[in-house]
């Protein structure tokens, strides 16, 4: 019995056991990489594929989906994975470059997202259609709406001593919990509008299956990336 207990809690069982924790962790991290980067791939694929069907500027509706596919397809996706310690583009530079970089590009998707509801909008009112009577409509505009809300909020971690009461790591993680809910209202939107008549008539088969799968990968990256930097650390802390 003593044997088996030396045996058990020796060092050469907790060396064992330190050397399994650690080669998990090695294939977990590289996991977690291959899956960044094949997320960097599908944004991007995505939004080129949108773009090659809408054929942006052949009419007013065109502009539609190739923007809103820009905003919540690329750019928000690259925005959020700047942070990623395994995929992240800019991985050799600063945190407060990856800042600024995040923010330019959540300004940018932002931007474009409010023009792709503006052009929508237009067209519906001149070919007088009614406007926000879909599921897919009304995700858009509250995702653009949060989009919005979002931004503001992120002044906040710029300038943390205006909020009384509130320290620097609890607002980053009100931040990072509210992104990732605005980013999957993103990618739910996108998915919507995959099931329109437009999307449904120009895409058919495999390619409309392989189209739904995009958002669904890219929000996977991100929840695991989100939860691994903020949620799980949260949660395992005393």
């Amino acid at each position: 019995m003593l044997l088996r207990e030396q045996v058990t809690n020796g060092p050469l069982a907790r060396l064992t056991m330190a050397l399994t924790l650690e080669t998990e962790s090695q294939i977990y991290r590289s996991l977690r990489a291959v899956f960044g980067a094949a997320a960097h791939l599908v944004s991007l694929g995505f939004t080129v594929f949108v773009a090659v069907i809408a054929r942006p500027g052949s009419s007013l509706f065109s502009w539609h989906p190739f923007l809103m596919s820009l905003a919540f397809s690329l750019l928000m996706t690259e925005a959020l994975l700047a942070f990623s310690p395994e995929s992240s583009l800019l991985r050799p530079f600063s945190r407060k470059a990856k800042i600024r970089f995040h923010w330019a590009l959540q300004l940018l998707a932002l931007l474009c997202a409010v023009l792709g509801l503006a052009f929508i909008s237009y067209n519906k009112y001149i070919n007088g259609k009614a406007h926000f009577a879909t599921w897919h409509s009304l995700t858009g505009l509250l995702t653009v709406l949060y989009a919005s809300i979002q931004c503001v909020g992120g002044l906040a971690l710029l300038y943390p001593k205006l909020i009384k009461n509130w320290t620097l790591a609890k607002l980053k993680l009100y931040h990072a919990t509210s992104g990732l809910i605005g980013y999957l209202l993103g990618c739910a939107s996108l998915m919507l509008g995959m099931c329109s008549l437009w999307f449904t008539t120009s895409v058919t088969g495999v390619s409309w299956y392989l189209s739904m799968l995009s958002p669904v990968l890219t929000s996977l990256v991100i929840m695991s990336q989100v939860s691994n930097a903020y949620l799980y650390r949260k949660r395992i802390q005393p």
